[in-house]
């Protein structure tokens, strides 16, 4: 199989039977390489054609908590109190940068996953009410 850059689903499938074919390869052999070669370009397909959900702050720190069996109390470090890290567990509290940069360096939690989603809620501006004030342009008496 001549090794290229997987753009379509028949070059991806192509791939994955390759990779298949050369599972078991020798250690240190040319088709090691290969496999370790194809493995990387099936992954970058994969993540471009189907890229996983982006998890929110909170449900980034749980994953990371179920994967490495941590408990709250070791959180401590993190948020300094209990109260603090039920705060942000329970989505009452925002992560600070401080927060953010400790999750990053302790437990290797990805940075964007901390930043959490970059869409703002969009919010809904309120006119303010303009009692007895006259209209821009229209004189204070007689304006209709």
């Amino acid at each position: 199989m001549d090794i290229k850059l997987i753009t379509s689903d028949k070059d991806y499938e192509e791939a994955l039977a390759e990779i298949e074919r050369l599972w078991d390869a020798r250690a240190d052999s040319a088709d090691e390489a290969t496999l370790e070669l194809l493995a990387m370009l099936v992954h970058n397909y994969e993540r471009s054609r189907w890229p996983l959900p982006t998890l929110d702050p909170v449900e980034a720190i749980e994953f990371r908590m179920d994967q490495q069996g941590l408990t709250r109390k070791d959180l401590l470090p993190v948020f300094g109190t209990s109260a603090r890290t039920s705060e942000v567990l329970s989505g009452k509290r925002k992560l600070t940068l401080d927060m953010i940069r400790k999750l990053h360096e302790r437990f290797g939690i990805p940075l964007e996953s901390l930043i959490g989603p970059t869409e703002a809620p969009r919010r809904k501006r309120r006119r303010a009410k303009r009692r007895g004030a006259p209209r821009a342009g229209a004189s204070a008496r007689g304006a209709r």
